[in-house]
């Protein structure tokens, strides 16, 4: 896959899930499903999660048989900024740790799975 590809991949699979987000408060409007500042931690996550992809993509292309190193480099690197994120905002917020906890972890695993996917379809076709 390449970046541009991986770039229009990214973009719709943002906006789908920008989208569930949007709708969450209306379809369940008693319930605090999303902090206050949802949309930073959701900015945040995503531009993280696709600098990371451009970090292992061109580990890749560098030296293909030092692949899986440059993954697992940008996975380790994104979870360093992302406990980092974590931190600062705990330390600045009053808000309910359990809600912020549930959106912040829900939307790393989405975009790292989205991530992952789309390397190991790079991996897999360097193979063939």
């Amino acid at each position: 896959m390449n970046l541009a590809k991986f770039t229009l991949y990214y973009v719709i699979y943002t906006l789908i899930l920008a989208g569930i987000a949007y709708a969450l408060p209306f379809l369940f409007p008693h319930v605090t499903l999303l902090v206050n500042k949802f949309w930073l931690v959701f900015g945040f996550l995503g531009g993280l999660t696709y600098i990371a992809y451009l970090t292992a993509f061109f580990g890749i292309k560098i030296d293909p048989q030092a692949g899986v190193m440059a993954i697992m480099g940008s996975i380790v690197l994104k979870m360093i900024f992302s406990l980092a994120f974590v931190l600062i905002y705990s330390l600045n917020s009053t808000e309910k740790g359990i809600v912020f906890a549930l959106n912040f972890f829900s939307l790393y695993l989405l975009f790292s799975f989205f991530e992952i996917y789309s390397l190991l379809c790079n991996l897999r076709h360097q193979n063939k």
